[in-house]
């Protein structure tokens, strides 16, 4: 009879941590400078400039503004900001623009047209909720992440990862528990769970976005140089403008701008600038996110719009004075568990597939 192998010794904490380490020092080696100075340039944009778009939208309706329509179109507003960065990038890189084709044109505008639902879902969240609540229920957009990235572009998913994923879940459900510590007194029960169940459906269509795009650069544009970055976001958000300027429109928002700029608190100089600073911000952030999908993968895309989320809630408990109860604060330490569990099975992956 033969005898049984013995079984190999389940790795120690600290063998995945030198194994991880590892793994970054050749992926460090194998991508030129340049590549991590963009990858920590658009991550950094995904951590600042998504937040403090997040803060105006929630400003906007503390001081008086009251569509839906109209902040979902400042969010894709800013799209010639990007087409300004764009254009010169033909020139310095010495590259030629992507020729479309039909199946390209498609992918666009059905981005574009996912990207203003997505926007619009978030208004409402943002209308009737605080900004750290959320922000905290788009944490989810984590879970949603991974589901689609598993299911369309063939990401791998962990135990650890799956456990992150269920705990973020269950922050979730806290906060439903505990709605009536941080519910404006002029925000109805109903509203309330509008602007719940909006949130986790934006954040579900994020995630979708997310994998989707990282798709579109895998079967149609390749990663071969970084301008197809900006051209893919300069055609998205061109569309998604498009179309929900349609809706403001038909929605007759446009001649309320003037009215509401009037009974704005701070004046019409305060209404105008948050507008524009929200359509600057956001067009950055999502310029930010699309960069890192390019440069990275959804897993990392994921991950830092997740991480964003406490950045957001604290800066809005201290700048907008926002409710932070008991439940909240257990919901944010649940939270970082999570994304703790779905890094550390990010990084398992990484060293398996090295």
């Amino acid at each position: 009879m033969e005898e049984a192998l013995p079984k190999k010794p389940r790795p120690t904490f600290w063998d995945l941590i030198f194994a991880a380490r590892t793994v970054a020092w050749e992926a460090y080696k194998s991508k030129p400078i340049s590549h991590w100075i963009l990858l920590l340039l658009s991550g950094g944009l995904m951590l600042t400039a998504f937040p403090a778009s997040s803060l105006l939208s929630r400003v906007y309706y503390t001081n008086g503004g009251k569509s839906k329509w109209i902040i979902s179109w400042v969010a894709v507003a800013g799209w010639p900001l990007t087409a300004l960065i764009l254009i010169p990038t033909y020139f310095i890189c010495k590259v030629s623009p992507t020729p479309l084709n039909l199946k390209l044109v498609i992918s666009y505008l059905v981005l574009g047209f996912l990207s203003a639902a997505d926007n619009l879902m978030y208004a409402y969240a943002y209308a009737y909720l605080p900004a750290s609540t959320s922000s905290l229920l788009a944490s989810s957009s984590l879970v949603f992440s991974a589901l689609f990235g598993y299911l369309f572009v063939k990401n791998k998913l962990t135990m650890s990862m799956i456990n992150g994923v269920v705990i973020i879940t269950a922050a979730m459900v806290i906060i439903a528990l505990d709605s009536n510590s941080d519910r404006y007194g002029n925000v109805t029960n109903s509203q309330y769970i509008m602007g719940f169940m909006w949130d986790i459906l934006g954040s579900a269509l994020h995630g979708l976005i997310f994998a989707l795009s990282e798709l579109v650069f895998i079967k149609y544009l390749g990663r071969r140089s970084f301008h197809v970055v900006l051209e893919q976001q300069v055609m998205v958000s061109s569309f998604a403008f498009v179309l929900t300027t349609i809706g403001v429109a038909l929605n007759h928002d446009f001649q309320e701008m003037a009215n509401e700029a009037k009974s704005f608190k701070g004046g019409k100089s305060s209404y105008y600038l948050v507008m524009i600073w929200g359509a600057i911000t956001f067009q950055l952030g999502v310029l930010g996110g699309t960069a890192v999908l390019f440069l990275s993968s959804t897993v990392l895309a994921g991950v830092l719009n997740a991480v964003r989320v406490p950045l957001t809630s604290i800066a809005a408990v201290i700048l907008l004075k926002d409710p932070m109860s008991g439940f909240k604060i257990l919901s944010l330490v649940i939270t970082f568990w999570g994304f703790g569990s779905y890094i550390y099975g990010s990084a398992n992956v990484s060293t398996e597939t090295s």
